[in-house]
């Protein structure tokens, strides 16, 4: 934990980023839940729940291609002000979702806030390596995902209390007050990081994207390993375990908010104790335990406490594969192409977990269990182990520590 102590201490634009980051990701999991919440209590379908964790994430692939040709044009600090404002004013609208005949309306504000995060999301990654190097920026990719991790457990467990005791409009409307403090803290922050300029247009910009894709192969192949880490897109599935298992025995909010801390949890501890010992060869092994942790969930979950149990031994592998992979693929691409490539990896990911929630939802409804669904999701992680140890041997990759 000193190392992450240290490395905010000695970097305040990463400090400064880092705590608007904890109060807009905690706010935003208020809202997540009491958007489950409020979809279980209008007794809708299991597609439809599946169909709004997967709008949580395909929004983000649609506008993938077309903002990392902007973030390599923009400056940061702008842009990352006007997508905290619209993720604002999409929440504070939630309020008025009272029946199924809105649901069109909630789908189109999920899409529009979703959007906005996972641009901010992309613009916050491609300017880290501009700010910091190597070992650092390992180390504050692995805090951007603890500090997820945390306001996930802290947002999902305290959400859950909140919304039964206060109801899901009070929630979207305190969701949107931590966008109005993020704001203004961004924007007092002195942020003086410039963009190469250019005279490409955006159609040439796009094509030639594509050709150092094309003739950099290593860094096609790390945007498919860190996609892998989409199979963890377990919205939709935990909540139809709640459901399904445990309604009977715990209010609907207080099980989803338990549940999704108790993988949280993981999420952040996991990182204390992995970071320290893995390497690009070692990633194998924490791929293939992060099959055995899913594999042991799925034999747990009818059991509510076992189940929370099961989901941290899940949340412990999950940072370090997401943050590793991410960090490799920064040090393996060039700064011209960090806006683009980074957008188009985050596309990526984002379509795996799209996918992910959009399969649980079709299994579902064609008699497969929870956990054969989540047995199959564990497998997964099997096939990227194997994966990794193909590029390993047949690419030219730079490992997260080399100079």
């Amino acid at each position: 934990m000193n190392q992450y102590i240290q490395l905010l201490r000695k970097e305040p634009i990463v400090r400064r980023l880092s705590t608007i980051q904890l109060i807009v990701y905690f706010g935003a999991w208020f809202s997540n839940v009491a958007i489950y919440t409020l979809l279980l209590n209008l007794g809708v379908d299991a597609a439809t729940i599946a169909f709004v964790a997967m709008l949580h994430v395909v929004a983000g692939v649609l506008q993938a291609p077309f903002s990392g040709l902007l973030l390599d044009r923009l400056k940061p600090k702008k842009l990352m002000l006007v997508l905290i404002a619209i993720e604002f004013f999409a929440t504070l609208l939630m309020i008025v979702v009272e029946s199924k005949a809105d649901l069109v309306l909630l789908y189109a504000l999920i899409f529009l806030k979703m959007a906005a995060a996972s641009f901010y999301f992309t613009a916050e990654m491609s300017l880290l390596p501009k700010v910091i190097f190597g070992k650092e920026l390992q180390r504050a990719n692995e805090l951007h995902s603890m500090i997820w991790s945390l306001s996930y457990t802290l947002g999902m467990a305290l959400s859950g209390f909140f919304v039964y005791w206060l109801g899901v409009r009070t929630a979207f409307v305190l969701d949107a007050m931590m966008f109005l403090i993020s704001f203004v803290m961004l924007y007092t922050l002195k942020l003086e990081i410039g963009v190469i300029k250019t005279e490409e247009n955006l159609l040439f910009m796009m094509r030639d994207t594509f050709s150092y894709l094309k003739q950099s192969s290593h860094a096609k192949h790390l945007m498919i390993l860190h996609a892998f880490v989409g199979l963890t897109a377990f919205d939709a599935l935990v909540a139809l375990m709640v459901d399904h298992y445990y309604a009977g025995i715990i209010a609907t909010s207080l099980a989803l908010g338990f549940m999704h801390a108790a993988r949280a949890f993981g999420l952040v501890i996991g990182p204390m104790f992995l970071s320290k010992i893995v390497d690009a060869p070692r990633l194998r092994y924490i791929f293939l335990a992060q099959a055995l942790s899913i594999w042991l969930w799925a034999y747990m979950m009818e059991s509510f406490y076992l189940s929370m149990a099961a989901s941290v031994v899940v949340g412990l592998f999950t940072t370090t594969l997401w943050s590793y992979t991410y960090t490799l693929l920064q040090k393996n691409i060039d700064e011209k192409y960090y806006g683009r490539i980074i957008a188009y990896n985050d596309m990526l990911f984002l379509s795996v977990a799209a996918l992910t929630s959009w399969l649980i939802g079709y299994l579902v409804t064609n008699s497969f269990s929870l956990e054969e669904i989540t047995s199959l999701l564990g497998s997964g992680f099997i096939a990227g182990a194997l994966y990794l140890a193909w590029i390993l041997k047949t690419q030219t990759i730079k490992d997260v520590h080399d100079i």
